[in-house]
């Protein structure tokens, strides 16, 4: 007894549909794994991860990895300033000791200048005592380099005479490892420059 052939037409429908079938599956799998990797990349970008103590992996956010910069960047000047600028006889050697760790040569080549000035010979001639009343910086970032500009109000205190004073500074900040108690923000002060210095109340102006 001879085996029946199969319809031609049937067979080659069935084909097709085999071949339209693995061709959607094929497309599908294309259309899903290149959504898994833009999905991924876009996490990525935002996304970054650091290795805590016991080893394992935690994700930042660089929404967040911003924000904690912009808090710790403002308390790094708010110190800095404090150290360099809120000093008397009692205390400059110590506060501008700690404050050298906070920035670079910039700030060593300014307190250098200032004691070849005679400003802490002053202070200890007089019994000056020079008080910060604020500090009020800003933060600008251009291209993952930052940048700031600290004005900071303070009082020299002569005995009879209290003068107070506006000082506008600028430079920038970048990152480097935590050393606490010297630099607890992992923060370095570059380009230190002291803009202007007026006395309030004074068009006298120091440039």
């Amino acid at each position: 007894m001879k085996t029946p052939y199969k319809n031609i037409y049937n067979v080659l429908k069935l084909n097709r549909f085999i071949v339209l079938g693995v061709l959607v599956l094929a497309l599908l799998s294309s259309t899903f794994a290149l959504w898994m990797a833009y999905s991924t990349n876009q996490k990525a970008l935002n996304s970054a991860f650091a290795i805590n103590t016991d080893g394992s992996i935690i994700p930042l956010k660089l929404v967040t990895q911003k924000e904690n910069f912009r808090v710790e960047a403002l308390a790094h000047l708010d110190l800095f300033h404090n150290y360099f600028y809120n000093i008397d006889a009692s205390n400059y050697e110590s506060n501008l000791k700690k404050a050298l760790w906070l920035g670079n040569s910039s700030v060593d080549n300014l307190y250098r200048q200032k004691k070849a000035d005679g400003v802490y010979n002053r202070l200890l001639q007089y019994s000056l005592v020079q008080k910060v009343l604020s500090i009020d910086s800003r933060i600008n970032e251009n291209n993952g380099s930052y940048s700031f500009t600290t004005t900071t109000i303070f009082e020299i205190n002569r005995g009879s005479i209290i003068d107070t004073y506006e000082l506008v500074s600028t430079g920038n900040l970048i990152m480097v490892d935590r050393n606490f108690p010297n630099n607890p923000h992992g923060l370095l002060i570059t380009n230190y420059f002291e803009n202007t210095l007026k006395k309030l109340n004074d068009e006298s102006r120091k440039e």
